[in-house]
């Protein structure tokens, strides 16, 4: 018997499906707020110098937009991420495989540029 066969993993798959779900659920709650403020910045009255805001305002709301858009992909693609991940943990507990851990990676990168470039919109 090799030493593979013999590892008993304990509880470490429990524990990393519980960390990868809630992370997603960090990243959800993050995309929740990009989608917020895209809907505020939509809502928003025009000021004193309309066609100063109404340009702005416009510009404003579709880099919002954006943002949001963004987010709503990276989110899914984290969410498939995860749900592969944790379909790999059920059979076995080998480290994941290089490519998803690459999707995961530009995911979680797209999602951070969408919340700084949300955030650097707000007002």
């Amino acid at each position: 018997m090799s030493a593979e066969a013999v590892r008993d993993p304990g509880l470490q798959p429990e524990r990393t499906e519980l960390s990868w779900g809630r992370t997603l659920l960090a990243l959800f709650a993050a995309d929740l707020l990009i989608w917020r403020s895209w809907a505020i910045a939509a809502t928003q009255p025009a000021a004193a110098d309309p066609d100063y805001v109404r340009w702005a305002g416009t510009a404003t709301t579709d880099y919002l937009g954006v943002c949001a858009l963004a987010a709503m992909v990276a989110t899914a693609v984290l969410g498939l991420c995860v749900l592969a991940r944790l379909r790999q943990l059920r059979h076995s507990s080998y480290a994941p495989p290089a490519s998803l851990m690459r999707w995961a990676a530009a995911g979680i990168i797209v999602l951070g540029a969408s919340a700084v470039a949300a955030i650097a919109l707000g007002r």
